[in-house]
């Protein structure tokens, strides 16, 4: 079911300031709202591991095909987080998404106003910060935020300013949905299962784009683009154009993710860790934002159908793995958000039986 009308809960008050309005101002230092506590702030320290890449162009060939099968396995056990090379989404189909989303961030703010909405449950919303209406401290980030599977429900609910966004978006949608098919059978082969498990369910499942724009910051070290979380979902595609992302490892150590021209980044959520009862975690990561360029990530963020449960693979159960999680849902996870401030809570923990 579509929810509320769209703009519907923006700002009761009407007053609303985008991360870009305050960039086109030059200012040369942030407002004291975007200022982070100390322990939030991003600190110098970053590690230059060598973050794991698969060619999945090698699954086509049958005898290498059980060596990606464990890059991946370790990957996911390490990280919860590779990236893909390879990957059949044409360079043109990606550049051309990357424009549509900065076309959309340039417009003027009334062109985007009828968009604005702080309630988590429209299929299509605009924003800034992660709540603007909510939050105690803001994040230098605009976003849009729409469903996206099937293409043919969610297409008319699209901006459709700039006139070629819809189009160009809608092509790297479904290539995404498609390339995020094919990566579930691989990581469930990683586990053990069946590669076809729960391939309907897959197919089905829900697609929300999260069209990210983090632009060029006065003070990048007092402030983030994003804080430290978790996706909700089965796993993310992220598209970036700049670096930003940056993911914890299990040592606690933050690295940043490099740009690598044409590959995709792959990132598990909380669904795929109570799915694999715990083998495999999702991963930690923020946004870090600086003083020269203006970047664009686009998350592809897949998971099952909105009320359909996620709980652990009976397979994946035994006297050596007991059942570590409650299921859940996307459902649920909105409720969550909507009374929960996610820097302060993680909904993973809520689902954790003993944590």
């Amino acid at each position: 079911m579509v929810g509320k009308m769209i703009g519907s809960s923006a700002s009761p008050n009407g007053s609303f300031t985008s991360a870009m309005t305050l960039t086109e101002e030059e200012l040369t230092c942030i407002p004291k709202r975007y200022i982070l506590p100390p322990s939030l702030r991003p600190n110098g320290a970053q590690y230059n591991t060598c973050l794991p890449i698969v060619d999945l162009s090698y699954l086509q060939h049958p005898l290498l095909r059980p060596q990606i099968i464990q890059e991946v396995h370790l990957a996911c056990k390490k990280f919860g987080f590779f990236q893909v090379v390879n990957h059949g989404i044409p360079m043109s189909v990606m550049k051309d998404a990357i424009d549509a989303a900065s076309e959309f961030f340039n417009l003027p703010t009334e062109e985007k106003r009828h968009l604005l909405s702080s309630n988590v449950h429209d299929p299509v919303r605009y924003g800034t910060s992660l709540n603007h209406v909510k939050d105690k401290v803001y994040f230098w980030r605009d976003f849009l935020k729409h469903y996206a599977n099937p293409t043919s429900t969610w297409l008319n609910f699209w901006p459709s300013n700039p006139t070629g966004y819809k189009k160009k978006m809608g092509n790297y949608t479904v290539a995404a949905q498609k390339l995020q098919e094919e990566l579930m059978e691989v990581i469930f082969e990683s586990l053990g299962l069946n590669s076809n498990y729960l391939h309907e369910d897959i197919a089905e499942g829900s697609q929300v784009m999260a069209v990210n724009c983090y632009p060029a910051c006065p003070e990048p070290d007092l402030t983030l683009g994003l804080p430290p979380h978790t996706d909700y979902g089965m796993l993310t595609i992220i598209l970036q154009n700049h670096l930003g992302l940056q993911i914890m490892d299990r040592d606690e150590k933050w690295h940043s993710v490099p740009l690598i021209e044409g590959a995709l980044i792959v990132q598990l959520g909380d669904q795929m860790e109570v799915l694999s009862n715990g083998r495999y975690k999702s991963v930690l990561h923020r946004a870090t934002v600086n003083s020269e360029k203006k970047r664009i990530s686009i998350a592809s963020l897949h998971s099952l159908a909105l009320g359909k449960k996620v709980r652990p693979a009976s397979e994946l159960v035994n006297e050596q793995h007991i059942l570590s999680y409650k299921e859940g849902s996307f459902s649920d996870f909105l409720d969550f958000i909507s009374g929960e401030d996610i820097v302060e809570a993680k909904y993973i923990d809520k689902l954790k039986i003993n944590s």
